[in-house]
Formats: C-alpha cells, sequence, structure tokens
C-alpha cells in the first residue's frame, strides 16, 4: 500500500525534517535520513534497513523506486509525494526525488577486527560534517578498516556528512568513543598510533605503516589534544613548504592514509 500525501504540512513531512535538522532527534529515534541515488544505494548494500521511503512520482517512477530499494521496498512504508510537499524535505537539489528514512548503523570498538596488518583512522572532536564526510569517503576509497571518533562533535548522520561522503558512512566501520577508551583498545590490540601533529619532527612518509597502524588527527581549528600528543607512539606530520603550515583536515587525511595503503602494496 503507498500512502499519498499532498500537503508541506503533513505530520510525517515534519517527522523528516526534524531528523534532517536535528542531532539529537537522530540520536534519541536511532533513525536517519538518507537523501540521494548514490547514497541510498549504498546503505542498502551494506544492509542499513530502511523503514519509510518517500517518493516525488513527478522526478522519479515507481519501477525506479522498486529497483533502487530492492528486497527491502516490501517491508517499508510507501510515501507518495506532491511535488509540493517533496521540495520541503530536499536538502539538496539532485536527491533524484527520493529519501527514505533508515535504521541508524551502531558500532562499538568491540565490534571492530583486528588483524596483524589493519589500518585504522582515528579522529578527535571533528567539528564539520563536511570533513566527516569527506574522510570516510577516503576511508572506503583506502579500504581502511574502522574510522574511531573520539569525542565526537559532528554526527555522522548529519545530512552534509553523508552528502561528502556519497554514502560512504555507511560502507565504513565508524565507531564513537572517548579517549580513554580508545588508548585502552590500541595497547590491548597491539595497534601502533601515529599523531599527526604541526610540531612533530618526522615526516609521514618515513614511517612504517606495515603493521597494525592506527592515525591519529584533530580538530581543524586547534589540532590534537596534548593527551594525544603525549599518548601516541610517534608524533608525524606533512612536509609544508609554502607560507602555510596545515592542511584541511580530509587533505591529510588522504595523503596520510594512501601512503600507509601504499606501503601495504595496496593489498586489503
Amino acid at each position: 500500500m503507498i500512502t499519498k500525501i499532498d500537503s508541506p504540512n503533513n505530520q510525517l513531512i515534519k517527522e523528516v525534517l526534524n531528523l534532517q535538522l536535528k542531532s539529537k532527534e537522530r540520536k534519541k529515534t536511532g533513525k536517519i535520513l538518507i537523501e540521494g541515488l548514490k547514497e541510498i544505494s549504498l546503505a542498502i548494500k551494506f544492509n542499513v534497513s530502511i523503514e519509510k521511503i518517500l517518493f516525488c512520482p513527478e522526478i522519479i517512477d515507481l519501477d525506479s523506486v522498486k529497483e533502487l530499494i530492492g528486497e527491502q521496498y516490501h517491508l517499508a512504508g510507501k510515501y507518495e509525494l506532491s511535488k509540493k510537499a517533496f521540495s520541503k524535505i530536499s536538502y539538496r537539489e539532485t536527491t533524484g526525488g527520493i529519501v527514505v528514512i533508515a535504521k541508524a548503523l551502531s558500532i562499538s570498538l568491540t565490534d571492530i577486527k583486528v588483524d596483524r596488518k589493519s589500518l585504522f583512522i582515528i579522529l578527535e572532536s571533528v567539528e564539520k560534517p563536511g570533513n566527516l564526510g569527506a574522510i570516510a569517503r577516503i576511508a572506503d576509497a583506502a579500504q581502511v578498516d574502522a574510522i574511531i571518533v573520539c569525542n565526537p562533535l559532528s554526527d555522522v548522520y548529519n545530512p552534509n556528512a553523508i552528502r561528502a561522503s556519497l554514502g560512504c558512512v555507511f560502507s565504513v566501520k565508524i565507531a564513537n568513543s572517548d579517549t580513554d577508551s580508545v588508548l585502552k583498545w590500541l595497547k590491548e590490540n597491539n595497534i601502533t598510533s601515529y599523531a599527526a601533529e604541526l610540531q612533530a619532527t618526522e615526516f609521514y612518509h618515513n614511517c612504517d605503516f606495515s603493521r597494525s597502524s592506527a592515525i591519529v588527527f584533530g580538530t581543524e581549528a586547534f589540532g590534537l589534544s596534548q593527551k594525544w600528543i603525549d599518548s601516541a607512539d610517534k608524533r608525524i606530520k606533512i612536509p609544508m613548504l609554502g607560507s602555510i603550515d596545515s592542511l584541511n583536515v580530509a587533505n591529510s587525511v588522504a595523503i596520510i592514509t594512501f601512503e600507509a595503503r601504499r606501503q601495504l602494496n595496496f593489498l586489503v
């Protein structure tokens, strides 16, 4: 059964807007909003549970919706929206005419597998959802084993994070934790930690990433906390040859992460 919604003031539209705009609502309900064909496709590929499908038949036909959602189509609630109603929940212009409400993935440190050549990205208090999404996209491309976010200031399921990741927030394991728990986990699993830090004396390309490694990055504005700088096994930096002393955090992640993957002969 498909329910038709014509009014932008419908209660479901309000529910969607709350999930779209409020991190607290996403955390409280355990639900997230996914918008965009690529993003929805990746979410489904990596077993995200779709609860409600909202689509505009003036933009996407029903057969295309069924093909995109696949086996979950018959299990989810289905809502056909007028163009006026859909435009109210559309976060961007190129959504493909469909958004879904889904169940958020919940991943903890204990869910992360470690072997002798694992590669991890640790982010401390990253503030901007767009950067978090971009880093998830990098992690997917480099086949990082997991991203661990310490003391998160940004929601991985913020629409900006999902959009910037092109859906890679679903293909990469992303766990939230606190610094003490992560430091304990690193030690218990014999993972070498590398703190990316401006005052470091060792360049990243001189490091040995051939064993299980975690590369730690700090906030855009202030870098890593002193606790991480003091606790990491090694401190590393990227050579800066111009007039600025640092790069955007996502760029830094890409440079160091792909060097680590190169040392592993791009094998996963």
